[in-house]
């Protein structure tokens, strides 16, 4: 089965609500035609291996974000191949990717074990592969499938060294309640909360370089709620900071707590990441090159950071040593005309395939 067909396979099934159908068809794929030892968890992920020595991981997921009204007809998603390209929900982010490591999986030659892993949850906040991590699954390097195409130049299919994590937090300013004729009579918890926002605004954001490539972090106030009633002063008003963190920095968002009234809490945590092998990034990127010798593209592959949070922030998180590198473009993950260009994830699979065979830690 070709890397075309099996990505066809995978993305005509539905698995945004449940993506159990999509784990049973990898698994029986990987145990019809490879010799790996297959191995279902009790969450949905799937993880096969062969042979021996340090271990190489191939990562992605199965799992997508709900399909548009376009990209479902009946029970099956809608997939259609045009222009070199395959369309449909999953297409890019990720199943086109994980046929790529599958066929990769099966036609290596490792140089020492070869993992493949594809888990669930991904999409709402990693949850396939921290039960993985939290289970023992700890390879010395990993490549993760997610898009690396389009960031150095259009078509050119990168290594990414590094991204960007996230932090979602939220500032609460209380006061005190008074009728709005008499505000000094209360303490307005919305000028609180704008004072907090004020310094937010003012935060120097972090900025760190991983082997080479800068990785700046951000800020943004995305949600403010506060007030009962036009005529009452406000008791309590809450704001919403999105923060996308960067490898080693963290901005001093608990300095806000310096305004009086306001109390600042975290509310979910996704991890940045760095590799942390400079040898494991040049031999991806020399795999890439040698595998986009034969498809040849507009420009070299490079060394980049991304700006999107993928399951590899926590591998490495977990001490595995990783980078990101896949067949998706910018801008394609999550839209309702979501494709892939086929030819990309051949270029792909030889890279993961080449890398297997030189990379032994």
């Amino acid at each position: 089965m070709t890397v075309a067909d099996l990505a066809r396979s995978l993305v005509t099934i539905p698995s945004h609500e449940d993506p159990t159908a999509a784990g049973d068809a990898i698994e029986a794929w990987l145990r019809a035609e490879t010799d790996g030892e297959v191995h279902r968890d009790d969450v949905g992920n799937v993880v096969a291996r062969r042979g021996d020595g340090p271990s190489l991981a191939l990562v992605g997921h199965h799992d997508v974000v709900p399909p548009a009204a376009g990209q479902v007809e009946g029970s099956d998603y809608v997939v259609e191949t045009a222009d070199g390209r395959l369309y449909g929900r999953g297409a890019a982010d990720m199943k086109g990717a994980l046929a790529a490591a599958m066929v990769a999986f099966r036609d290596a030659e490792p140089a020492g074990e070869l993992v493949f892993a594809s888990f669930v949850g991904e999409e709402v906040g990693g949850t396939g592969a921290r039960a993985a991590i939290d289970a023992g699954f700890a390879p010395d390097f990993a490549v993760v499938a997610e898009g690396s195409t389009g960031y150095s130049a259009p078509g050119v299919t990168d290594v990414a060294v590094a991204h960007r994590g996230r932090r979602g937090s939220t500032l609460t300013a209380r006061g005190e309640a008074a009728h709005a004729s008499t505000p000094e009579r209360g303490v307005n918890a919305i000028y609180r909360a704008c004072e907090a926002i004020a310094f937010v605004r003012g935060l120097e954001l972090p900025a760190v370089e991983v082997l080479g490539e800068p990785v700046r972090g951000s800020l943004a106030v995305t949600e403010i709620e506060g007030g009962d009633a036009w005529n009452v002063i406000p008791d309590t008003c809450t704001v919403t900071v999105d923060e996308r963190t960067v490898p080693g920095e963290l901005a001093p968002l608990e300095r806000a707590e310096a305004v009086e009234g306001v109390e600042w809490t975290v509310d979910d945590v996704v991890p940045p990441m760095a590799c942390d092998d400079e040898a494991f990034a040049e031999a991806a990127l020399e795999a890439l090159r040698s595998a986009t010798a034969t498809d040849p593209a507009p420009g070299e592959p490079q060394l980049v950071a991304k700006p999107h949070a993928t399951d590899a922030g926590w591998l490495a998180e977990a001490g595995v040593t990783c980078v990101v590198c896949g067949p998706a473009e910018l801008g394609q993950a999550h839209t309702a005309t979501e494709s892939v260009d086929l030819a990309v994830l051949d270029r792909c699979e030889r890279a993961y395939r080449s890398l297997a065979a030189a990379w032994s830690g």
